[in-house]
């Protein structure tokens, strides 16, 4: 997909960078991988190199034995400058962690290392994302760096605040979790270079909590994980994607617009003032069935029984999908406790009008609510495929890749 240039500077966040080469080369981009020299002080270099099948480079002076290539690409036909061809090949160049030392550099133009002579060549976007001890993070000569960093175009990705390395210290200076800093640097990748360029996508993620009295509710246990990791996915692929999320405490990826909501009316509004300009519908929340009929606006005491009257939420997934073009795929999931899960999904299927229901046993504790991973069943007019238990981001890979299906000419009635 892209080409991606890390520079790993010396911190001893740099073990984080290890991780975020292992997540962009998993999603299918090509990576190399520039360090400083104090960055081998705290990781080596065979821990990237095993990890993106390209060596490291740590001196302006080396060759380069892949001449500036990036994996899955030809090497050239001569022998390049190696800090100028491997800068001049990226599609995007982050430091990570960068270091108050190499972010000082990086500002006033010096060229000094492999790190800094290829930030110095690189005309591709390019991000920094500083980490340090937050006393360093807040020395008026560390920030006025920034500051010039940004004037130059250089993206700055904020630290953010928690236990530092040293011990008993606490502060803003944190290198950001590394599934973060890829989707800031997919945000910044060039357009028509992947396969969901020009596609709106829809996902709803979370539960919905619908009001008893003003400090009680009825809601449910969907933490909006696999409608984050849909987003994300859906990003990564090109879309402009518009995240609904119901009470989600999980940050939204870098380059998705979230619009909050609480109640199912409030999805409800939300989902259908956006799904008219969108392609794809991902129904990944689970709003609330019922509501109290008369919610209370005072606090309810604690004095004997309640007698609480219901009523049935609306059926979103349903009406939007009545509400459709030819041209929108909409998937739903449904979240079920053993017995025949399938046949009621494949009711469901029929019932909503979707193309797609994506169903989870949640009587597995080990892909319940919260979990970080995940098993499904796809079922579609077609038949039924299971994703095994893997992670959420490689599940809602796996949903996408049947959504692709799908929207191709012929593969289902109605789409173009």
């Amino acid at each position: 997909m892209a080409r991606i240039l890390l520079g790993v500077s010396g911190g001893i966040a740099a073990y984080k960078s290890l991780e975020l080469a292992r997540l962009a080369t998993v999603a299918g981009h090509g990576v190399r991988v520039v360090m400083s020299p104090n960055a081998s002080r705290f990781v080596g270099t065979a821990s990237f190199e095993g990890i993106v099948g390209a060596p490291v480079l740590t001196s302006e002076f080396e060759r380069d034995p892949m001449g500036g290539a990036f994996p899955g690409d030809p090497s050239p036909g001569h022998d390049p400058i190696g800090h100028l061809e491997v800068a001049a090949n990226c599609d995007a160049f982050l430091v990570a962690p960068a270091s108050a030392n190499t972010l000082a550099k990086l500002a006033t133009g010096m060229a000094d290392s492999m790190l800094t002579t290829s930030f110095l060549a690189c005309t591709a976007p390019r991000l920094v994302a500083p980490a340090m001890n937050d006393r360093m993070y807040g020395d008026a000569a560390t920030r006025a760096n920034l500051a010039t960093l940004r004037e130059r175009g250089v993206e700055v990705i904020e630290p953010e605040e928690g236990r530092l390395a040293s011990r008993g210290e606490h502060g803003r200076g944190r290198l950001p979790d590394p599934a973060l800093l890829l989707e800031r640097i997919e945000a910044v990748l060039p357009a028509g270079e992947r396969p969901w360029d020009g596609l709106r996508v829809l996902v709803t993620a979370g539960g919905t909590r619908e009001p008893i009295d003003p400090v009680r509710f009825l809601g449910n246990r969907s933490s909006g994980r696999m409608g984050i990791a849909l987003a994300a996915a859906a990003a990564r692929r090109g879309a402009e994607v518009t995240l609904i999320a119901a009470n989600v405490a999980l940050p939204a990826p870098a380059s998705v617009r979230r619009v909050d909501v609480e109640t199912a009316a409030e999805l409800t509004e939300a989902a259908q003032a956006e799904f008219a300009r969108s392609h794809v519908l991902l129904m990944a929340a689970a709003p609330a069935d019922f509501r109290a009929a008369a919610p209370s606006g005072e606090k309810l005491k604690r004095q004997g029984d309640l007698e609480l009257r219901l009523e049935p939420t609306e059926d979103i997934l349903a009406g939007l999908a009545a509400a459709r073009e030819a041209e929108q795929t909409v998937v739903g999931f449904a979240a079920e406790h053993g017995g025949d899960a399938v046949g009621r999904a494949r009711e469901k299927l029929a019932r909503k009008g979707a193309d797609l229901i994506v169903l989870n046993d949640v009587s597995d504790p080990a892909i319940g609510f919260e979990s970080e991973q995940n098993a499904v069943t796809l079922v579609d007019a077609g038949g039924e495929e299971e994703l095994p238990r893997d992670s959420k981001d490689a599940i809602a890979e796996g949903i996408l890749d049947r959504v692709e299906r799908l929207r191709q000419p012929g593969a289902k009635s109605g789409l173009y």
